[in-house]
C-alpha cells in the first residue's frame, strides 16, 4: 500500500491545466469584490455617516468581502464562477445606479449629466499612489497563499494546480505573475534615484536577497528533514521558488545596470526569444522533460528550476516595462482611462503572440518557463492590471458622486489645499485596511504563509477531509494569517530583513 507521502505527490502530480480563458474569467472577481466593498461602504456612509468602522469591523468586512470570496472561488464554488461574476456584476450595477440616481444633479442644477461625466473625466486624482498596481500585487500574495494550501485538497479542482510539463493551470499563473508583481515597483520602474555607482546597487541587491536564499535553505531542510511530500518535477531536488525569486532580482538588476531601463521589453524578448530558440535546437528540452536521472550533480538533479530562471528573468524585465508605464505621474481620470486601454491593447497583441506561438512552436511551460509561458503571463497580467484599474476609476466615480471618500485603497480626489483633518482621515482609513495590511508586510505574510501550510499539513489530513471540512480549514489559516498582519499594521510595524 502506498504511503500517505506518495499519495500526496500523486495527487499534485501529472496535471494538465485548465483553458486560457478560465483564467482570464477569474481576473472579474477580485476587481467586483472590491467595487462591493467600496458600495457597501458608501451606502453606510449614506446611511449613517459614521466612517471609519472600528477597526475589527473593517477587519471582518475586508476578510469577508475580498478574501472569503477568493476562497470559496477556488473551492465549493470554482464550477459556477460563471454565475457567480455575473450575479456580482448584476448586483454592483443595481447599487450603482441606485446611489447615482439618489445623488446626481437635478434637473434645476446648473450641471448637467454632461456637464457632469464630463467633468469627471477631466477631473483630478492624488497622483502620489497608484492603487490597482497596489492592489495587484496584493492579490497575487494573497491567492498565492490560498492555492499553496488549498492545493492539498481534494475541494481545489486539479486543474487550477500546477501542471507537468505543459498547460496553464491557475498557479502556473500565480509563479509567473508574482515575479512580475515584484518588477512593477522595483527602484527602477519607480524611477528612483539611487546615490551611488551602478556597482554599488548591484551589490545592495545583493545583499538583499539573502532573506530568500535562508528561506529557501530552510525550506529545503524542513522538507527533507520532515519528509513533506514534494513534486520533483516541478523545480528539482532541491531547488524552490525562494531561489529563483534571489537569482531573478539579482540577474535583473545587473541587466538594468547594464542597459537602459526604457528598453526592458526589448531585453525582455530577447532573452525570451534566444532561450526559447535554445530549448528547441539543443537537448535542453529533453533532457528537461525526461529527466528521470536525478544522480548526475546538482545541475542534472535540479535542471527545471535552474533552466527557468532565464524565463523568469525575460517576465521581470517585461513587469519593469510595464511599471515604468503605469507608475508615471498622472492625475487626470481621462489618462488613467487611456492607461487602462494601453494595458487591454497590449494585453490582445500578447495573446495574439501567445496563440501563434502555440501553434508554431509549443504549449505553455511552466516547467520550462519557455516563451509561450512568459507572454500568457505577461498579457493575463496586463489584463488583470486593467481589470483592476476599472474598478478604480468606477470607485473614483462613485466618491465623486456620492461625497464619500472614506474607502479606502482606492484614488481619493485632489484638492488644491487639503485640510489636516481631511489628510489624517485618509490616512486614518488607510490604517484600517487589510489590502494596505498585507502591503506593509508581503514577505512576511508569504513567510507566515507557508509556515501555516506546514503545520496545517501535519495536523490535518488534507487528502481525506469533506469538502466542508476543507473550506472551513483554508478560512481559519487565512484569517490567522490576515489578523496576525493586521495587528502589525495596526502598530505601525513593518518587519524589514535589510
Amino acid at each position: 500500500m502506498s504511503s500517505q507521502k506518495e499519495l500526496k505527490e500523486a495527487f499534485v502530480s501529472n496535471l494538465n491545466g485548465t483553458s486560457l480563458g478560465e483564467v482570464a474569467l477569474g481576473s472579474f472577481l477580485a476587481p467586483l469584490c472590491l467595487i462591493s466593498r467600496g458600495l457597501f461602504l458608501i451606502l453606510y456612509h449614506l446611511g449613517r455617516g459614521a466612517l471609519p468602522l472600528p477597526w475589527i469591523a473593517h477587519l471582518v468586512l475586508d476578510f469577508s468581502m475580498i478574501i472569503l470570496p477568493l476562497v470559496l472561488s477556488c473551492t465549493v464554488l470554482s464550477d459556477i464562477l460563471h454565475l457567480v461574476i455575473l450575479g456580482l456584476t448584476v448586483v454592483s450595477g443595481t447599487v450603482l445606479c441606485y446611489i447615482y440616481r439618489t445623488k446626481r444633479p437635478t434637473r434645476h442644477s446648473a450641471t448637467s449629466k454632461d456637464t457632469a461625466a464630463k467633468s469627471f473625466f477631466q477631473s483630478h486624482v492624488q497622483c502620489d499612489q497608484v492603487p490597482f498596481v497596489t492592489i495587484f500585487r496584493v492579490l497575487v500574495n494573497v491567492k498565492t497563499a490560498i492555492s499553496i494550501l488549498a492545493v492539498d485538497f481534494s475541494v481545489f479542482p486539479r486543474r487550477y494546480a500546477k501542471t507537468e510539463t505543459y498547460g496553464t493551470g491557475v498557479m502556473d499563473f500565480g509563479v509567473g505573475a508574482y515575479v512580475l508583481a515584484n518588477a512593477l515597483v522595483c527602484p527602477e520602474a519607480r524611477r528612483k534615484e539611487v546615490s551611488g555607482s551602478k556597482l554599488s546597487q548591484v551589490v545592495k541587491q545583493l545583499v538583499s536577497v539573502w532573506p530568500l536564499v535562508i528561506l529557501g535553505l530552510a525550506r529545503l531542510v524542513s522538507v527533507k528533514m520532515s519528509g513533506y511530500h514534494e513534486h520533483v518535477s516541478e523545480y528539482g531536488v532541491h531547488w524552490n521558488f525562494f531561489f529563483t525569486l534571489a537569482i531573478v532580482r539579482v540577474a535583473a538588476s545587473v541587466l538594468l545596470a547594464l542597459f537602459p531601463v526604457n528598453g526592458s521589453w526589448l531585453l525582455a524578448l530577447l532573452i525570451g526569444g534566444l532561450y526559447q530558440v535554445t530549448l528547441e535546437m539543443s537537448g535542453l528540452k529533453y533532457s528537461i522533460i525526461h529527466n528521470n536521472d536525478r544522480t548526475g550533480g546538482f545541475l542534472q538533479a535540479n535542471m527545471e528550476g535552474v533552466s527557468s530562471v532565464v524565463g523568469y528573468i525575460a517576465i521581470y524585465m517585461a513587469g519593469v516595462q510595464i511599471g515604468l508605464y503605469v507608475m508615471r505621474p498622472r492625475t487626470q481620470v481621462k489618462e488613467w482611462i487611456r492607461v487602462i486601454w494601453n494595458l487591454l491593447l497590449g494585453s490582445a497583441v500578447l495573446y495574439t503572440g501567445l496563440i501563434l506561438c502555440q501553434a508554431s512552436v509549443e504549449p505553455v511551460s511552466r516547467r520550462m518557463a519557455n516563451l509561450p509561458f512568459c507572454l500568457w503571463t505577461i498579457a493575463q497580467s496586463m489584463f488583470f492590471l486593467s481589470c483592476l484599474a476599472t474598478a478604480d476609476v468606477i470607485l473614483f466615480f462613485m466618491k465623486t458622486v456620492s461625497g464619500c471618500v472614506m474607502v479606502s485603497s482606492s484614488w481619493y480626489p485632489c484638492r488644491k489645499e487639503a485640510s489636516v483633518s481631511e489628510e489624517k482621515m485618509e490616512k486614518k482609513v488607510e490604517g484600517l485596511c487589510l489590502i494596505q495590511a498585507v502591503k506593509r508586510n508581503q514577505l512576511l505574510f508569504f513567510m507566515l504563509a507557508n509556515l501555516l501550510t506546514g503545520i496545517t499539513n501535519v495536523l490535518v489530513d488534507t487528502f481525506n477531509s469533506s469538502d466542508y471540512i476543507s473550506v472551513c480549514v483554508l478560512l481559519s489559516y487565512m484569517f490567522i494569517n490576515s489578523f496576525a498582519i493586521y495587528i502589525l499594521h495596526l502598530m505601525k510595524i513593518t518587519v524589514k530583513f535589510w
